[in-house]
């Protein structure tokens, strides 16, 4: 059942069992509050009243208190600055006063801990959080007053307005103007005397611990425990707007290796979010490098092996301030006029993300999901995209990205959904003793111009579960990575066309460098996303000391911070580049 507790901080709803104990609820509620003092918190069943002593009721559980599903209960508190660190001690609550109190003791450690581990989102969101994003109209013949007048028709619009989106015909938009329009709905924001989360997690499997009293799936089932019909639909939101690509020779370098071997090839994109201004409220995802996994390249397509360094590869990203944001693979196949021209797969009559890819896609997503502090998990879906390389109509190389839906998202969660031998096409899952499989449905446009709901079983289109993003080059480049395109370093694992990182590269890179003794062109030279990733864990001549001092130029250098040189210089007198130094001194 769900009970409702109304605090000064908001109201909360939460999910319990009748079993259920009022210090679990006292503790399923500390990580949501502000920090408190203990001995203050206090239980009621009525609005503007003390009520009970919270440390003195826990031992009682809701279906003991008469409580039903739906009921409020109301908690004051007075807050403290520090964290709580004591136990809570319970005993019991009603709408009446109990005469008999036991008194036990319940470690709330683990919930202040997980108050304080609890990850936050990113400071771009938090940004955007607080504005309004407004579109601003222009006065009209329709307008009767004067230049600081406002009327119906120049007023500006919510960033949701649903006549603005048909008549510029916008399929999606930003994330944050969706939270907005749920907040609008769902929270009075200026009250702050209530408070519901807008965004959950959409949850498609079966509840094997129902409360109902009958044997768990698939013995016994019951309203309560399976998941309801689910009916897809395109998403009308996406989670980041536009991908901005920092260097097209960076994407030029990565076609080469399909230009030079005639295979595909896949990367991971390391970037940063900022503002997009021509959407309201907008995100875009800034691509500054493309880390190449360990793969078997073919013509048709490509093996991943194991990832023996993800751990360090990210955790050097996290140093110099970048963020996985996305995969990038090709999809190319020389037309044969001889004029670089591709053939083109991929378009309305065929598909535009295969089914097998849109599977690789979630998985990603669901490793990289998205932190939200709207959503009563603390997250909501995610921003990683995937980019595909292939060939437009035109027959030339062109740039595609999506994102896959939250209803995506949670269908490969619970299992629903597998490839195709259609790539169009998405294939449900049979029901199992493991896997139980709802009525699933996609609404549809017929010839009558009706929109209709249809039977998704045995497979629906790949299409309602994609997002569309629009992706470009900025109009004055300043990527985060200085070093000049003609000092060109090796591409990690690319050693199938006679591509290797080994020292003799780093002296033939870094030779003028560390002969001038110029601070500034040893940064702008180690400002090199595939160098840095040799320097710090295929030389193993550098410690980790001379790793943070080299990622701390770099990142001062891409933030425009002058004070990079100073790291330079601590970098030239220290053990560990004065070996290097040395090394390849007397051996080159």
């Amino acid at each position: 059942m769900i009970i409702r507790i109304r605090t000064k901080s908001g109201m909360f709803r939460l999910d319990v069992l009748p079993t259920t104990s009022f210090g679990d609820v006292v503790n399923q509620l500390i990580p949501k509050l502000p920090p408190f003092k203990l001995e203050s918190l206090s239980i009621s069943n009525q609005p503007n009243t003390i009520g009970q002593n919270a440390l003195s009721i826990s031992d009682q559980t809701i279906e003991s208190s008469n409580l039903k599903n739906g009921d409020m209960l109301y908690l004051t508190y007075e807050e403290s600055k520090e964290p709580i660190q004591d136990t809570v001690i319970s005993s019991s609550i009603s709408g009446k006063h109990s005469e008999k109190s036991a008194t036990v003791a319940i470690d709330i450690s683990s919930s202040s801990n997980n108050q304080q581990k609890k990850p936050n989102q990113l400071a771009i969101d938090d940004i955007l959080d607080k504005e309004e994003g407004l579109i601003t109209r222009k006065k009209t013949s329709f307008c009767r007053h004067t230049e600081k007048g406002m009327c119906e028709y120049c007023s500006p619009l919510p960033p949701w307005d649903k006549n603005y989106q048909a008549d510029h015909n916008i399929k999606h938009i930003s994330f944050h103007a969706y939270i907005n329009e749920l907040n609008s709905s769902t929270n009075k924001m200026e009250s702050g005397s209530s408070y519901i989360s807008p965004l959950s997690e959409s949850n498609y499997k079966i509840n094997k611990n129902c409360p109902g009293g009958h044997d768990p799936w698939p013995k016994g089932i019951c309203s309560k425990c399976q998941p309801s019909a689910i009916t897809m639909q395109r998403q009308n939101f996406r989670m980041v707007d536009h991908i901005e690509i920092q260097d097209s020779e960076m994407i030029n370098n990565f076609i080469n290796s399909w230009r030079l071997s005639g295979t595909q090839r896949i990367g991971l994109m390391f970037g940063t979010y900022d503002k997009y201004d021509k959407v309201p409220l907008g995100l875009k995802g800034k691509v500054e490098a493309i880390y190449e996994f360990p793969q078997l390249d073919q013509e048709d397509g490509l093996i991943l092996q194991e990832w023996e360094d993800e751990n360090k590869i990210l955790e050097m990203a996290n140093e110099l301030g970048l963020l996985p944001i996305g995969i990038i693979f090709t999809d190319l196949a020389d037309a044969g006029n001889g004029d670089g021209t591709v053939i083109c797969k991929r378009h309305k009559d065929s598909f535009f993300l295969s089914s097998l890819e849109l599977v690789f896609a979630v998985k990603w997503q669901l490793k990289f999901p998205n932190i939200c502090k709207w959503s009563d998990s603390n997250q909501f879906s995610s921003k990683f995209v995937t980019c595909i390389i292939s060939g437009n109509t035109k027959g030339e190389i062109d740039i595609e990205a999506y994102q896959i839906s939250e209803c995506g998202e949670s269908l490969l969660k619970a299992d629903l959904i597998s490839p195709s031998t259609h790539p169009n096409e998405v294939y449900i899952n049979p029901q199992n003793d493991e896997r139980y499989v709802p009525e699933i449905f996609y609404q549809k446009i017929n010839e009558y111009g009706l929109t209709i709901k249809q039977n998704a079983k045995p497979s629906f289109p790949v299409e309602y579960l994609l997002v569309s993003l629009t992706h470009g080059f900025p109009e004055k480049s300043s990527p985060f990575f200085k070093a000049p395109n003609d000092k060109k370093f090796p591409i990690e694992n690319r050693g199938y066309i006679g591509e290797s990182q080994d020292i003799s590269n780093i002296n033939t890179y870094l030779k003028d460098a560390m002969k001038s003794n110029n601070v500034e062109l040893l940064a702008q030279s180690l400002s090199n996303f595939h160098l840095l990733i040799y320097l710090f864990y295929g030389l193993q001549i550098l410690g980790k000391e001379d790793a943070k001092i080299i990622a701390s130029i770099v990142r001062k250098l891409g933030e425009n911070d002058e004070s990079y040189k100073q790291s330079a210089y601590e970098l030239m007198n220290s053990p560990g580049w004065q070996t290097l130094q040395t090394i390849l001194e007397v051996n080159y």
